[in-house]
Formats: structure tokens, sequence, C-alpha cells
């Protein structure tokens, strides 16, 4: 018996040795430690007698290389290192809608609480969902169904806006032999599944995922559905999909993070998440401020009711940066896989690249273009490629898109840099955003001439029978316009506007309007900041509709262009943001052509 007693005694000691190593060397956020043969690529470990949070990114026989998620000021060589046997993973359940979270999610409110000051103390952990909130839990399967990955188990009603949907974990399916109604946390069981194997699954509400790992899907289907925006200039000229992939690069100043809040802020799709990664705090700051005033377009309720903010600003420990993009995605995919339209901002990437960089310094790889890793472009398209319109698991057919948007920060707007060129190979829509533009307070600062979308074509259906059958021909007409107004203001600049014909300064009388009237947009006044794409096509007809009406005239010998340019039609092109209804647009039109026809008989006269 005492033999036995202290076998057990060995085998335990051998066991605790297995999980601690010994930290040989600190680097900033880098950690080494000794003795981790039997750890795992991605393993999550606590760092000394702090527990700070790390993950394990290299191995190399018993030496492990540690990213640690917290500052390791006062961490030295000797300390212990425990590990966890897990992955960095997220927890999903109810509860995460209208949260504040860190870069690797952790309530910002609950880490005050804690920490009893602004400052986050080190190793606090706190649970990423409330563990002891009740949740009224109303099932959709009965006992005896069959159910399969995916499925809807129940719903919760999480927020005003938002059906929280309970769904069978996956890699289980089997029959429902036990499910429950009414309230529970999200650690109670509210279901039980009979695998095929005889095995008994108790469900919970809870899901733990790996934030490294992308959640499954049927595959994805093709995206001809664009995400309305409200911004004029992205969704006429510019448009992204639901299930699509976009960057925002520009230099400082240019509008990147107003730019990606005003799409948060406004955008059709049904759960936002937004990650605020290495950049300033008072942008999220700002962030924080106003998201739980502001009223969704669409709604009417409260916009933080379909928000999840994750805020690793630039003054948080480095290495959480790439946490936190992971973070934000899994958690997308999460609400995605319920069957919603997630939009995901990340706010920039190019400060998550830079961790990568310092990362990779620091381990002393060999430093790829710029000291970038030579992993940098496979790592942002392994991020970008988690966007996309799916088929969910589940018995159902539900689909549900995950759409990325990502800022990217170029030094001096240099787009030939690394990070700008590894995410525009990744994603097809462009918003090249410009200084010179935001130097004269043009907003926002998308030059039409660089900007481009590859997913138009997927949307003339869409366009022809939700908006109107010339929609694409408008926005065409226009963009050629803008197109003309670049080549000839280098005319102009050479030798004058006196070089011009009649025909060549109505297409700068007009492209002027479109930029002025059309593209200017003032994203902090309530009335302009968001405009529905129908209105949006009726201000884009008007516009042009003068130009087509016009034309005619500018071919008359003689005529006084400085005339018609002062003229009622040209200046009421300044109201048409004004206008609301069909009515008022035709009105408007009716009026133009009326007044071109008089003005066409006076100069005919004369």
């Amino acid at each position: 018996m005492e033999n036995a007693t202290e076998q057990e005694g060995i085998v335990e000691k051998e066991n605790q040795e297995n999980m601690t190593g010994k930290i040989v060397r600190v680097s900033g956020p880098l950690v080494q430690a000794d003795g981790m043969r039997n750890a795992q690529m991605y393993e999550m470990v606590k760092v000394s007698d702090k527990k700070l949070l790390g993950e394990i990114i290299e191995l190399n026989g018993d030496i492990a290389s540690i990213q640690v998620y917290e500052d390791t000021t006062g961490i030295g060589p000797g300390e212990d290192v425990y590990r966890t046997k897990q992955t960095m993973f997220v927890m999903l359940a109810p509860g995460l809608l209208e949260s504040t979270y860190d870069g690797i999610q952790r309530p910002l409110k609950l880490l005050e609480e804690k920490s009893g000051n602004h400052f986050i103390t080190r190793g606090i952990e706190v649970a990423g969902v409330d563990l002891e909130k009740k949740w009224d839990f109303q099932p959709i399967v009965k006992i005896g169904d069959t159910v399969e990955e995916g499925d809807i188990l129940g719903e919760v009603q999480e927020t005003t806006l938002v059906m929280h949907k309970i769904m069978t974990p996956q890699a289980i399916c089997g029959i429902v032999k036990e499910i429950k109604s009414g309230k529970f946390n999200v650690e109670e069981t509210i279901a039980v599944i009979e695998t095929k194997d005889g095995a008994k699954k108790e469900i919970q509400m809870l899901q733990r995922w790996p934030i490294r790992k992308p959640r499954l899907s049927k595959g994805k289907i093709f995206p001809d559905t664009p995400m309305v925006t409200g911004t004029r200039s992205i969704d006429s000229f510019f448009p992204i999909a639901k299930g699509g992939a976009g960057c925002i690069p520009g230099p400082f100043g240019a509008g990147k993070t107003v730019t990606q809040q005003s799409i948060a802020k406004y955008c059709d799709a049904q759960v936002i998440v937004y990650v605020g990664c290495g950049e300033r705090g008072n942008e999220m700051t700002e962030v924080l401020n106003e998201f739980p005033h502001l009223l969704d377009p669409n709604t009417g309720e409260p916009l933080m009711k379909r928000t999840i903010l994750i805020a690793n600003t630039s003054n948080m420990p480095v290495a959480a940066r790439e946490a936190s993009v992971y973070t934000g995605i899994t958690i997308a995919e999460y609400y995605r896989d319920m069957g919603y339209s997630v939009a995901l901002m990340a706010d920039s990437t190019s400060r998550w690249a830079e961790a990568m960089r310092e990362i990779s310094g620091r381990m002393e790889e060999m430093p790829g273009e710029e000291g970038y890793p030579a992993y940098l472009s496979s790592k942002t398209a392994e991020f970008y490629e988690r966007a996309g319109r799916v088929n969910c698991l589940g018995s159902d057919r539900r689909t549900g898109a995950l759409t990325v948007i990502g800022a990217v920060s170029p030094p001096g707007g240099d787009l030939s840099e690394p990070v700008s060129q590894a995410t525009l190979r990744v994603t097809k829509c462009f918003w090249g955003l410009d200084g010179a533009l935001a130097y004269k307070k043009h907003f926002p600062s998308i030059n039409w001439l660089t900007s481009y979308s590859l997913y138009v074509d997927n949307f003339k259906i869409y366009w022809k029978e939700q908006i109107a059958d010339d929609f694409a021909e408008i926005r065409i007409e226009a963009m050629t316009l803008l197109q003309q107004e670049a080549k000839l203001t280098e005319i102009v600049r050479l030798v004058g506007m006196e070089a011009l014909s009649n025909e060549e300064k109505l297409v700068l009388e007009i492209a002027k309007s479109i930029r002025e009237d059309f593209l200017f947009q003032n994203a902090f006044d309530k009335e302009d900041a968001y405009t529905p794409l129908d209105i949006q096509y009726r201000i884009l007809k008007a516009i042009v509709t003068v130009y087509r009406e016009s034309i005619s005239l500018m071919k008359k010998e003689d005529f006084d262009f400085n005339t018609f340019r002062k003229s009622e039609t040209i200046q009421k092109l300044k109201t048409l943001k004004n206008l609301k209804t069909q009515e008022e647009f035709d009105a408007f039109r009716k009026k133009t052509r009326e007044d071109i026809s008089a003005f066409n008989l006076e100069t005919s006269t004369n």
C-alpha cells in the first residue's frame, strides 16, 4: 500500500515537472523557457508567479519561445512557466454583444473593477462572458429529434436587435434525449444529445473555440449582395459585398478611422465587431463614448445592441495586437454561423504587422522586406480569407456572411510598402484615401481615380431588381465624367480655361457637382452622414440628367457658357442632398428639362 502511494506521488511529481518550465531569456514581450519539450505550438502558458498570459510560438528542442500578452517588466530568468494544455480560445455565448474587451477577450469594465483603478493589473483573469447571469432559453427542437452539427437547438434574446441562436457544437450529432426551457446561466446544461456510439453529450450555451482555427462551414457561396454603408462614394462607386474583403489604406490624417467608424455606424450588417488594433487611445475613447449614444438608422435602436468592441490600443502590450484580430474574427464567425450578416472592422492591420515584426526581430528570424517577417503575406491572407458568404453548418440551409474591412497605415502614404501590398493581393475592394483630398477638407477622401471594387459585376442583377434598371449605366457615366475632368484639369493648368470648348467646360462643371454635391459627405452631420442607396441613385441620376440635357446646348455657335453656369439649373444641383422622395427628384428632373428647353429657345431667338 505504501509502495502504491509512493508510486502515485512520483507520477504526480513527474506530471508537475512536465507541466512546468524555467525562464532562460526575457526580451520585451518575448520569453524563452527551458524544459518545454512536451509542450505544443500555440499552447497557452502562464509566465512566472504573476501568471502572465502567453502563447508558445516556437519550439526548438526543450526551448519554447513565448509571446506574452502582458507587460513583462520585472520578470527574469529562473522563474517558472506553467503549461495549460490549451490553445488560445475565446468564450462564445450570450452576453458578447454590448461588451468591450481587450485583445485577449477580457472585459475592460471587469478589469477596471478588479484592478481598482484605470490601469490594468497584470495577471488578472476574467471570464469573457458573465458566467452567473441567467438567460431565458427557448428550445426549438424537441426530444427525439435528430440533430447534426450546427443545428439550432434554441434561442436566447441577447439584445432587442439580435436573437442569439444556440447551435449544436461542431463534431456532435445524434438524437436529442433531453431539452430544457427556462432561465439558465451559460455553464448549465440545456440539452443532452446521444451520439451514434451511444455516448451522451451534455450541451451548454457556452462554447470555446481556438482563435487561430477558422470555424467550419459547408462552403463559400457567390457574394451577389452589396453591404450598404450609407457612404455615397462607397455604395455607388466602389461597393463591397456582404462576405467581401476590403482595405482602406491612407496616410496619417486622411480619415481612415472616421471612415471605418462611419461604416460601423451605418452599414446594414446585423452584427458589428470593431477591433482597435494598436491605434491611439483617444480614437478608441471616441468610439467608446460615441457608440452607446448612437441610434442604428435601420432599426432606431441603440447601436451598441449589435456591436462588440475590442480595444487594444498603442499603449497596451504589443503582442496582444495579434491576438486581438484573431479574437475579433472568431467572434464574428460565431455570429455568421447563426445566419447573420457580420462586419468586422480592423483598425489598423499595419499595427498588427508591426507587432509581428517586433516579435520576429526578438526571435532573431531572417527579416524580409523592410524588416517584416517572411510570413507577413501568408498571415495577412490567412486573416482576410476568413471573410466570405457561406452555407452554415446545420440542416436548415441558412446562410451567413462575414465582411472584413481592414485599415492600413503605410508610412508616408507609400502604398508600395509590404503591408499594403500584402493586403491588396488578398482583398477585392480598395478605398485609397488621398492626403491631398484630406488637405482640401474633402471627406471621405477616397480617391475616385485610384480606388476600385472587383465586386461591381456581382451586383448588376441586384441593382436592376432593387434600385433601378439604369443604375449601372448612370454609375459608369458619372465615373467617366470624373476621369475626363482629371484629363481636362491638366490642360487647364497648361493653357488656361479659354482653350476648352463649351462641351469640355460642361464636363468640368458637372464633374465638380459630382465631387462636391455627391461624393463629399459630412460624417458628423446626422442628415448627411447616411444616404440610402435608392436616394444615392436619384441624386446621381439628377446630376447626369443635367449633363445629358445640356450637352446639345454646348454645340451652338457663340453660346455663352458663363451665363449658363450661373443659371438656376446649375445652382439647384447644390440642393439635391436635401431632396428625399421620388416625387421631389422627378420634379427636379422635369424642371431641369423645362429650364434647359427655355434656355435653348432663348439662345435660338437671340
